[in-house]
């Protein structure tokens, strides 16, 4: 099959027209090829930050400690340990912009605006989706920090949050992580500048606006604009986890002798903070005024580690899965946390060390 791909450079041209526009002049209809499943951008629980440029939070570092005593013998008074972390902002933006004398061709301006900017829709929702789990603002400052920079280190490191990171024992660059979030608004949650909106703003800006040609040049035209500010607070590390290193090449995951999946979630499952007391028999912890019946565990990997699991399930006639409702569709469980395939997680990660 040849494709005849669009025309080149930034604004639409005749040929993008041309693309978007059946022989009879009515608006083709596009078959979404780059199309990805990334069910994570519903997950995500929003709060507005409490400034500005970020969000501040206050986290517990250490709690006070009393002393054995003896008798005749003093005690001296303690006190825990709090700090302040901040948690960056990010701004996706993105322009759609049309020539008014091309997008009027053919009688169909709506519908050809419409299903440009739809385009543009869905690129920005996979930038995001990427960016939960991949973004760095250490390495680039405009954006804000993703799920995998706090969780890049596996337990034979002295990082903390080292604890929640499980070796699949993949050591090449063409791994993926199987990732365990439990979203609450007081364990991990997305956040939107304060006095702002959630979620991706969308703004037509009308015709007669003045655009520019390569030479500098005006024209009119219409233009749409896309805004999409938000950060990822990551208030309590306990309450997320990553599997690390699938290899899913033959030497792992596509081999003969794979890494036992349901094993590994097992693992990841004992050492997050909510699952012991769903899971595994805790029903109590010392922390009263912590909120915690509020979170919602979610399972997340991509096609490839999804495939692994369900035919490891019906080798193994695995009893962990089970098929629920979901949000009102059915949906595959692990114990008691959904399986959401998310197309934004690679399968061409780095070995975690």
């Amino acid at each position: 099959m040849a494709l005849n791909q669009f025309g080149t450079g930034v604004l639409p041209n005749l040929v993008d027209h041309a693309m978007l526009s059946n022989p009879d002049g009515s608006v083709a209809t596009v078959a979404w090829l780059l199309a990805q499943a990334n069910p994570i951008l519903k997950d995500m629980i929003w709060q507005e930050a409490n400034e500005a440029t970020g969000n501040q939070v206050t986290l517990n570092t250490a709690l006070p400690q009393g002393i054995w005593r003896s008798n005749n013998q003093g005690t001296p008074a303690s006190k825990g340990m709090n700090a302040r972390v901040k948690f960056g902002i990010g701004e996706l933006t993105d322009y759609s912009q049309i020539d008014r004398a091309q997008a009027r061709l053919g009688g169909n301006l709506e519908k050809i605006r419409w299903t440009t900017d739809q385009m543009h829709i869905q690129g920005l929702g996979q930038q995001v989706a990427t960016a939960v789990f991949y973004a760095n603002e250490g390495t680039t400052p405009s954006q804000f920090t993703g799920l995998s920079p706090y969780y890049n280190s596996l337990e034979t490191t002295t990082a903390q949050t080292a604890k929640n990171v499980i070796n699949a024992g993949g050591t090449q660059s063409s791994n993926t992580s199987i990732w365990r979030v439990d979203w609450g608004d007081h364990t991990i949650y997305c956040h939107y500048p304060k006095g702002m909106q959630a979620g991706l703003v969308y703004e037509d800006k009308g015709e007669f606006r003045q655009l520019y040609d390569q030479f500098g040049n005006p024209f009119e035209g219409y233009t749409s604009y896309f805004e999409w500010w938000l950060g990822l607070t990551v208030m309590n590390w306990t309450y997320a986890g990553r599997i690390a290193n699938i290899d899913t090449t033959t030497a792992g995951l596509a081999g003969t002798t794979p890494p036992d999946l349901n094993s590994l979630m097992i693992q990841l499952s004992s050492k997050i903070t909510t699952s012991p007391r769903r899971m595994f028999g805790i029903t109590e912890v010392d922390a009263p005024g912590d909120p915690m019946p509020g979170t919602m565990p979610t399972w997340y990997c991509n096609r490839t580690g999804r495939a692994g699991l369900d035919i490891q399930a019906i080798r193994d006639k695995n009893v962990l899965i089970s098929l629920k409702e979901y949000a009102g569709e059915p949906v595959e469980f692990w114990r008691e946390a959904p399986v959401r395939s998310c197309d934004a997680l690679l399968d061409t990660e780095s070995a975690v060390s």
